[in-house]
């Protein structure tokens, strides 16, 4: 696989990929631009040499075509990061051609939802064929949809020469560093709803790291694991015997997988009551909705030793100031590490930490949740695999 930066691409047209999927408020208006923020570089080096650049993503999961998954408001905003340049959107690109052809170099464009398109997640033939046409060159900079096999990550390759974009060169170093060759002690934080969708990350991490943090409704089934009750909390008993075999990995792995000591517990995660309760004393009617603080401490300790970091996933319902606390202790824990190679990842663990202090201690703030974990595990994802395979010369 190559990168733009081991090419020359000039007076061409780029089609390329990225991940413009960004939170919304209930009005409809961006909450967090971060993800529109990091492509910048890929594009502007792009447009810098005269191309036509023509960029495609995704907004939501939409089942039609609608208002509200709209990348309109995604342009404008895109367009206030790159202000010299002229742009178009194009609503609809295989009826609009009129806007494509009207583009000059340096210019950029904009498609609409990707997702509108049936064609897209089938990785239709047609649909990828038609999208390809468009350009003479493609680009994939958008990381957290790399583990799809959609048409405009994998389906395109087979009919372009196709290349990486700075940021999708910058995940693949950073998480290759983070899973292949890390310093150590390595230290993992996990949380989030489910064990199910990070089992596979589990059973690699426990393998590769020296501490595995755990905490939300993740770190419940282990709980339940062990024989404590957990009232009212998420948890998925199906899960309990892969818990098991995780904790009998981790010591026949010299990994220790640590557990919250305490919680903070309520009646309703939506409610304003809330107490502190050791896990030994957790009531049946009562919920875990974030950790404690002598986990907070145990946690911290450890963190503060670390020379590599992963945190994916928040520790609490975050989203109730009464039970985010704990994800805000974990995240300034790891930020003010400077020692430590650290990188966050995940979009609720993303949400949870937009607009704090201190984000530029961390060494890399990942746009991918699914791609993440899956890099990880596998150590490629199939708009990786594309690319590499991809032989069409330039």
């Amino acid at each position: 696989m190559k990168f733009i930066d081991e090419v020359d691409i000039r007076h061409k047209r780029v089609l390329i990929r990225v991940d413009f999927n960004v939170p919304l408020k209930a009005d409809g208006a961006i909450s967090d631009d971060s993800r529109i923020l990091q492509t910048v570089p890929t594009i502007k080096y792009l447009l810098d040499k005269q191309n036509k650049v023509i960029i495609v993503s995704h907004l939501g999961r939409p089942l039609r075509r609608n208002p509200h998954d709209s990348l309109d408001k995604v342009a404008h905003r895109l367009h206030a990061y790159l202000p010299t340049y002229h742009w178009h959107f194009v609503p609809d690109f295989l009826t609009d051609a009129h806007l494509l052809e009207k583009q000059q170099e340096g210019e950029f464009v904009l498609l609409e939802n990707i997702r509108f398109y049936p064609g897209e997640d089938t990785n239709d033939v047609k649909f990828a064929k038609q999208l390809a046409g468009l350009a003479d060159v493609y680009v994939n900079d958008g990381f957290a949809v790399s583990h799809r096999d959609a048409a405009s990550v994998v389906g395109v390759t087979k009919y372009l020469p196709s290349f990486g974009g700075f940021l999708l060169k910058k995940e693949i170093t950073c998480l290759r560093k983070v899973a292949e060759n890390p310093t150590k002690p390595f230290v993992a934080i996990i949380g989030g709803k489910k064990i199910t969708t990070k089992i596979k990350l589990l059973s690699k991490l426990v393998r590769i790291a020296d501490y595995v943090l755990l905490s939300g409704g993740l770190a419940n089934t282990f709980l339940a694991a062990r024989g404590y009750e957990v009232g009212k909390s998420i948890i998925q008993r199906q899960e309990i015997g892969q818990a098991n075999y995780l904790t009998s990995l981790a010591k026949r792995q010299g990994t220790k997988i640590l557990l919250p000591e305490d919680a903070i517990v309520g009646p309703d995660p939506e409610g304003d009551k809330s107490k502190v309760r050791l896990i030994n004393a957790i009531d049946k009617h009562e919920q875990i909705l974030d950790i404690g603080p002598e986990t907070q401490a145990k946690y911290e300790k450890i963190i503060s030793l670390a020379k590599t970091i992963i945190w994916n996933g928040p520790l609490g319902y975050f989203e109730n100031p009464l039970f985010k606390r704990g994800t805000d202790f974990i995240y300034y824990a790891i930020a003010l590490n400077k020692e430590a190679f650290s990188v966050i990842g995940g979009g609720d663990t993303l949400a949870a930490i937009a607009g704090k202090d201190h984000l530029e201690n961390i060494a890399h703030i990942s746009t991918g949740g699914g791609a993440m974990l899956a890099f990880i595990e596998n150590g490629t994802l199939a708009g990786i695999e594309a690319l590499e395979k991809n032989k069409i010369k330039l």
